[in-house]
């Protein structure tokens, strides 16, 4: 097993790091009710999710 013989700097760790970031969320409209939601995921206002109702909602 590795075993670093000196101490990386603070200036080289973050280097490395600088890809770990997190990434903003896709965003789509809805086709049925026109609504900005994540992609991939059920509409949270109308419950529709790729044309198909998948959540009944309450009106």
């Amino acid at each position: 097993m590795a075993h670093p013989k000196r101490r990386q700097s603070k200036s080289r760790t973050l280097k490395r790091r600088t890809h770990d970031k997190a990434a903003m969320p896709t965003l789509t409209k809805c086709p049925q009710c026109g609504e900005w939601h994540i992609y991939h995921t059920v509409c949270g206002a109308c419950g529709y999710y790729r044309g198909k109702l998948a959540i009944e909602k309450e009106a």
